[in-house]
C-alpha cells in the first residue's frame, strides 16, 4: 500500500469555502458562537476555517472568539501507559449559553471528540455544541458521534492514516505504521 493524494489545493480550498457557507448559514453573524479546536490538529483547521469566513463574508477573524482545547488528561487511554504529553488550553472566553464549533481535522473512532465534550464540561454548559471535521472515515465509529459540518467522507481501512497538511494545502492517505500509529 502507498501513500496516495485524497485532496489537492484546489478542491481542499473549494471544501473550506463551502464549509464556511455552511458556518454563515447556521450561525450568521456569530454573535453567540464560540469555535474551540482541538489539539494539535484542529488548530490549523480552524485558522483555515476563519480564513475562508473571512474572504466569503469579510468577517474579520478578531471578531470571531477562537480558543484550543487539550483533551490528553480526558482520553480513555489516558492510563495505558502510552507517554502522553500535554498541551495547553487556551478558552479566553466564558462558553456558557454559546454555540461551541468543535473542530478537529478527522472524525475517526470518536474517542476524540467524546474526550472534548468531557473537557468541555469544565469550562461551563454551553448552549449546543456542532463538530466540525475535514475529513470524516465513517466507517470506523466506536461511539455514535456524527459531525454537523463534513469537508469530505472516506471509506478507508484500518490499516490507513489520514494526514492532514494544511501548510502544503493537501490531504494523504498513507500506510499506518508504528510511528503515525
Amino acid at each position: 500500500m502507498e501513500k496516495r493524494l485524497l485532496l489537492e489545493e484546489s478542491l481542499l480550498n473549494l471544501i473550506l469555502r463551502r464549509l464556511a457557507f455552511q458556518l454563515i448559514e447556521s450561525h450568521q453573524s456569530f454573535e453567540e458562537s464560540v469555535f474551540i479546536a482541538i489539539q494539535p490538529r484542529g488548530i490549523e483547521l480552524m485558522h483555515a476555517v476563519v480564513k475562508a469566513l473571512e474572504e466569503v463574508k469579510a468577517i474579520k477573524p478578531e471578531s470571531l472568539q477562537q480558543g484550543t482545547l487539550d483533551i490528553t488528561f480526558h482520553r480513555d487511554d489516558f492510563r495505558s501507559g502510552k507517554s502522553l504529553i500535554p498541551k495547553s488550553t487556551d478558552i479566553p472566553f466564558a462558553i456558557e449559553g454559546k454555540r461551541i464549533i468543535l473542530i478537529d481535522d478527522v472524525l475517526y473512532t470518536g474517542r476524540t471528540i467524546r474526550a472534548a465534550l468531557d473537557a468541555l464540561v469544565d469550562f461551563g454548559r454551553p448552549k449546543d455544541a456542532e463538530l466540525l471535521v475535514l475529513i470524516d472515515r465513517k466507517l470506523h465509529r466506536d461511539l455514535p458521534i456524527q459531525a454537523k459540518y463534513v469537508g469530505k467522507t472516506i471509506d478507508s481501512i484500518e490499516e490507513e492514516r489520514v494526514t492532514v497538511d494544511l501548510e502544503g494545502k493537501s490531504v494523504w492517505i498513507t500506510p499506518k505504521t508504528p510511528d503515525n500509529g
